[in-house]
């Protein structure tokens, strides 16, 4: 079975691209995890969730960009997307996420910065809110000095951190201060052993370290995981540090759960009845295929069921690669 590691190399190999992105099968591993290629389909998927009770974080699927009318145009998509959300009364249970180096921050952290802020203003006017998702280790400094940057504008700016990277104790220390929100995911970029845990459960037992500092803390957490006793880990820890829980602890900022969009379902609307804050991380747009290995990453024993696929053997008709309820990967966010 391959490893998590060989996927992700896998995925920039443009003949590897090109298989996955031309085989008919893939249309329907895409549908499980994306909501559409455009704002429209991202819309509806989202007002299906936000009746189910949901809340939702949605990313406009695009990184690394290398071309300043790229970064320039997917903060315009952006800006247009929030408007879209306020004049669809969407905006009570819907924010953006959103990767900074889709706005350039490859190219001129400044630049990014300044995109950034107009995504912020958008959002503000709209009356919601943007989280800037965590990507591989390069980028953690750029992408936390620009949350701090944008805090003192707009203070409900969400950060991310990654339980993998060997430092996201101090960066969790470092955000947890009030009114913060933080996105705490495992991480699904492949990072050299010098900076990250590479081992399972030590990327567990630091998620479980770096979810007690922000419980204890003065901000929200975002509690991003699929895993079963991460989650149990979760309700234990807020009912100690916020025992007035359901997510609604005011002078704790409270707390959420957040898991992907098409994993686990039915585990999204059982916290919900619950009466936990659940918010569903949902990506869309045209630049799906990094998004799709990483997912694959998480669990690589998925990829032998979509090389099955991929070769025309029956299986069993799930949309995807085993029933929803069986997939268990890392995490939103930074995940994404």
């Amino acid at each position: 079975m391959l490893g998590r590691g060989p996927i992700l190399a896998a995925a920039r190999s443009p003949r590897v691209r090109g298989l996955v992105t031309t085989a008919p099968v893939t249309a329907r591993v895409v549908r499980r995890f994306v909501a559409g290629d455009d704002d429209t389909a991202a819309l509806a998927v989202a007002a299906g969730l936000a009746d189910r009770g949901l809340t939702v974080s949605l990313d406009l699927l695009g990184e690394h960009t290398t071309d300043r009318a790229r970064a320039g145009a997917a903060t315009r998509a952006y800006v247009a997307l929030l408007d879209r959300l306020g004049a669809a009364g969407l905006t009570g249970s819907v924010e953006a996420s959103v990767k900074l180096s889709a706005l350039g921050a490859a190219i001129d952290p400044a630049m990014a910065l300044e995109h950034a802020r107009l995504v912020c203003a958008a959002a503000r006017t709209a009356g919601t809110t943007v989280t800037f998702d965590a990507e591989d280790h390069t980028t953690t400094d750029v992408t936390l000095g620009a949350v701090r940057d944008l805090r003192r504008d707009f203070p409900t700016v969400g950060a991310v951190v990654q339980a993998h990277l060997r430092r996201s104790e101090g960066d969790c220390r470092d955000l947890a201060g009030p009114g913060s929100r933080v996105r705490l995911c495992k991480g699904a970029y492949a990072e050299p052993a010098a900076v990250a845990f590479t081992d399972r459960r030590a990327v567990s037992a630091s998620y479980a370290r770096c979810l007690g500092i922000l419980m204890a803390g003065a901000g929200r957490p975002l509690v991003a995981t699929h895993d079963p006793a991460l989650i149990d880990l979760a309700l234990r820890l807020a009912d100690r540090f916020r025992p007035a829980t359901a997510g609604a602890a005011p002078a704790a900022g409270g707390y959420e759960f957040q898991l992907l969009y098409g994993v686990r379902p039915l585990e999204q609307d059982r916290l919900a009845a619950a009466g936990h804050a659940v918010r569903v991380y949902v990506p869309y747009g045209a630049e799906w295929y990094p998004y799709l290995m990483r997912r694959l990453a998480e669990r690589p024993a998925n990829v032998t069921f979509f090389l099955r696929a991929l070769r025309g053997q029956r299986r069993r008709d799930h949309g995807f690669f085993a029933p929803p309820e069986a997939i268990v990967p890392g995490s939103p966010g930074g995940g994404t």
